[in-house]
């Protein structure tokens, strides 16, 4: 993805205790119709903008993590605001703390945002209508057939400082 000149794009909670930059374009933008994510939010989906942590600058506030089940049983880490309570952000897993899955509706301006593909629709709630050209999978999906080639070269840089890191000084 190219540099958007929307970005940065600011973000917070409800009560502003917890305020956010995203610096750059995410890598994708997911909409979950799981029933995990719907139980989560309480509402039909979650959209998430995936995003290197690096790349998200906490401009005010303590948020706290709290350490919620998933699906997966791996778990992950949703860094919430310790007054409002308001999700801004997770951690899955998978990519530790090295992703951030950015609650696109706590964006100043989530509109900028839409999602890239639907995820997990074959448990949608049936009165949810997708655009007739909309990205949709009945489950997960193989980020290398749907990511873009831009956002793919991002993850495989985070992939190999990771490594870097993990091993250490030689």
């Amino acid at each position: 993805m190219p540099d958007d000149p929307v970005f940065p794009l600011d973000g917070g909670c409800d009560c502003r205790e917890v305020r956010y930059r995203m610096h750059t374009p995410p890598l994708y933008v997911h909409c979950c119709h799981c029933r995990w994510c719907q139980r989560e939010t309480g509402s039909s989906f979650a959209l998430n903008a995936l995003i290197e942590a690096d790349r998200v600058t906490l401009l005010h506030g303590t948020p706290e993590a709290v350490d919620t089940p998933s699906p997966s049983g791996r778990g992950q880490r949703i860094v919430r605001c310790p007054r409002c309570r308001i999700a801004v952000w997770s951690h899955y897993a998978g990519a530790g703390d090295a992703v951030a899955f950015v609650r696109v509706g706590t964006l100043d301006a989530p509109d900028h945002l839409p999602p890239d593909i639907h995820i997990f629709t074959s448990s949608k709630q049936p009165w949810v209508v997708l655009p007739p050209l909309a990205n949709a999978v009945p489950e997960y999906y193989d980020l290398r057939q749907h990511w873009p080639p831009a956002s793919q070269a991002r993850r495989e840089a985070l992939r190999a400082r990771l490594r870097d890191r993990d091993r250490g000084p030689a």
